[in-house]
């Protein structure tokens, strides 16, 4: 999966547009999950109607709220959007774990040809080798919901995590429902700490 994206820079759909560009950070993202390439805009009338059901469809399978450990999923959003204003419009309203390719980078076009795409919404689904699992799982996605993941996980042959040291997978550990509050307090203890040290170094 890695080799698809080789020499490519990746974007975090997050506050702070985390690229992921080297070789080692690209494997922690795709190796062993099932990519989804999700070629859409957010002016497509088809795609404004299916993008909320893609949406959900992600958030149930990788938010903490819904799952106990993220599902070995990857989304790469592939623009169709006529500007980059748009495109931006439309990934304000999308999970911050998707991912997508800078407006500007031409292998949008690669990727459509590769995977014959001419109207959207489409949604690839892949192996974590690249090799197509479904052409197009739009339908699949709005009448089967999360179900059709298992299917695909099947299909992709992925090895379960559990063969794995904590480390290799540290975004996808087990988590509590405290979790993010630990780590919020923790942020917060960190900051108060930092304060604490620039006060007494004033006096």
């Amino acid at each position: 999966m890695v080799s698809l994206f080789t020499g490519r820079i990746l974007i975090t759909n997050n506050k702070e547009r985390d690229e992921v560009d080297t070789e080692h950070e690209l494997s922690k993202r795709m190796d062993n999950k099932v990519m989804l390439l999700y070629f859409g805009s957010g002016e497509c009338t088809r795609c404004q109607e299916f993008s909320p059901v893609l949406k959900d469809f992600f958030v149930r399978l990788t938010d903490e709220f819904y799952v106990e450990r993220a599902s070995q999923l990857v989304l790469v959003y592939v623009s169709q959007d006529e500007t980059e204003e748009k495109q931006e419009k439309f990934l304000k309203t999308m999970p911050k774990r998707w991912l997508f390719l800078p407006f500007q980078d031409e292998f949008k076009r690669e990727l459509e040809s590769r995977f014959a795409v001419s109207n959207t919404p489409v949604v690839v689904v892949l192996k974590p080798s690249g090799e197509v699992i479904v052409g197009n799982a739009v339908e699949e996605i709005r009448y089967l919901g999360t179900a059709c993941f298992r299917n695909w996980q099947e299909a992709a042959e992925l090895v379960d995590r559990s063969f794995f040291l904590a480390e290799d997978f540290d975004d996808v550990a087990k988590r509590s429902i405290t979790d993010p509050i630990r780590r919020l307090k923790y942020k917060l203890d960190k900051k108060t700490r930092k304060k604490e040290k620039e006060e007494d170094a004033v006096f």
